[in-house]
């Protein structure tokens, strides 16, 4: 029997990578960060996978980017230098690098070379916990190589958990073609359509069941995974630590005072996600797109706190979400910020009914996050079943005319009728 794909042979599974992370700050760049939080970032992603020993990391100032190196010749000798002293086995460029870039440094450098969108596939094959996760990650891993082949495929048939970008043997061999990774590609796309076919009849059977669906987005370690513990009791990964949620999980939640709802934890976003990753992670992100209403949860705390925010939007936008689905922003990590700053938070918020200041370590401000959830899906549409006789004409008749027959089927005792209502409208119903 095959091994497992994407699977890194290790004699050593202790064994760590010592790593160095830089952070190309190139000033002409529109889009440029804040060099000292980005690099802080990078240096999170890093840590976020075990088997990396994150040595630290620097800040490499660019006024441009050179087509073939990234660097300058200096900035390149000045590096090889410091990576040979600290003895760095692997760099981690806070950024994309082309094919022909990383084949050049990696030969300049005698170090293995990864880019950020490189970093983040090997976080989510680490993490990926579901059947589908697991399958789509090897997916976009695969998209990306693709355009690369720089690295050998043995790696397809190893033995430990990874994409193998890391560590494992013969990936300095070029050695890839393009047919096994199609052939490869195919065969995951098969796989895939089978669990999301599955993933679907599920969601048709919950649609059933009179729960609406709030889900959680945010950047990721924005704290959706501790909110989510605390509001329903369940002991899902939550550390400080990047991508600790990836497959989204679901738990039943009785609001106070009022209907049961789905809360559904995502995977959380990031600046520069790998397109591959936008793409293959739709099928699990679709548990946002039935959601009746959006909570996204921003950690306010971090001086990068709103352009979090819009990377966040920006991806919502992508997936095709509603600008109209009822949604909410949650300011998160109150406790980490000054007395002052906090206040000044709590105010702010208190100006917009669509944002609530909390915490979701210490539970301050939840009840009235709650209580304006409660109201909203109060008014989300549901579907149910309805038996009516032929005597009923008169609910009939309100039933249609409200438009809320979905479907009709008569039978020997009357009419068999699918509805799709909000509570209210069910309440009404029943009074007639």
């Amino acid at each position: 029997m095959s091994k497992p794909p994407f699977q890194i042979e290790n004699d050593d599974a202790s064994r760590v990578t010592r790593a160095w992370v830089l952070h190309p700050d190139i000033k002409s760049d529109p889009e440029r960060r804040l060099p000292d939080h980005a690099l802080a970032e990078a240096i999170s992603l890093a840590r976020a996978l075990p088997e990396l020993e994150v040595v630290g990391g620097d800040i490499v100032p660019l006024k441009t980017v050179k087509a073939g190196m990234l660097f300058g010749s200096g900035k390149i000798k000045e590096i090889h230098d410091a990576l040979e002293e600290r003895e760095i086995e692997l760099v981690l460029v806070d950024g994309p690098v082309s094919p022909v870039q990383q084949r050049n440094l990696e030969k300049a450098w005698g170090v293995k070379l990864l880019d950020r969108t490189g970093l983040i596939l090997e976080i989510f094959s680490d993490r990926a916990a579901t059947r589908e996760g697991v399958l789509q990650v090897e997916m976009a891993a695969l998209s990306y190589q693709r355009t690369r082949l720089v690295r050998a495929w043995t790696h397809l048939e190893r033995q430990r958990g990874g994409l193998g970008f890391v560590g494992g043997p013969g990936e300095t061999q070029i050695e890839a073609d393009r047919r096994a990774i199609d052939d490869q590609l195919t065969r995951l796309r098969r796989q895939l359509e089978k669990v999301v076919k599955t993933r679907a009849l599920h969601r048709a059977a919950r649609a059933k069941v009179p729960y609406p669906i709030v889900a959680l987005v945010g950047y990721t370690n924005a704290g959706k995974s501790t909110l989510f513990n605390r509001l329903t009791g369940a002991d899902v990964m939550a550390r400080d630590m990047l991508f600790a949620t990836l497959d989204p999980t679901m738990r039943r939640l009785q609001l106070p005072d009022g209907p049961e709802v789905i809360l559904s934890d995502t995977v959380g976003f990031i600046s520069d996600l790998p397109t591959e990753l936008v793409a293959s992670f739709r099928a699990t992100l679709e548990e946002v797109l039935a959601a009746d209403v959006i909570c996204h949860v921003r950690d306010i705390s971090h001086p990068e706190s709103e352009a979090q925010a819009q990377d966040v939007r920006d991806i919502l936008n992508t997936l095709g979400v509603p600008e109209e689905r009822p949604s909410y922003e949650i300011w998160n990590k109150l406790d980490l910020m000054t007395p002052e700053a906090g206040e000044a938070m709590r105010v702010r918020a208190q100006r917009d009914d669509h944002v609530f200041a909390i915490s979701a370590l210490t539970g301050e401000g939840i009840e009235d996050l709650l209580d304006a959830v409660t109201l909203q899906v109060q008014g989300a549409k549901r579907e149910a079943d309805l038996a009516l006789t032929f005597a009923q004409g008169k609910e009939r008749a309100w039933l249609f005319s409200q438009d809320l027959v979905q479907s009709e089927t008569q039978t020997d005792a009357g009419f068999e009728i699918t509805v799709r209502w909000t509570a209210q409208q069910e309440a009404q119903f029943q009074r007639l």
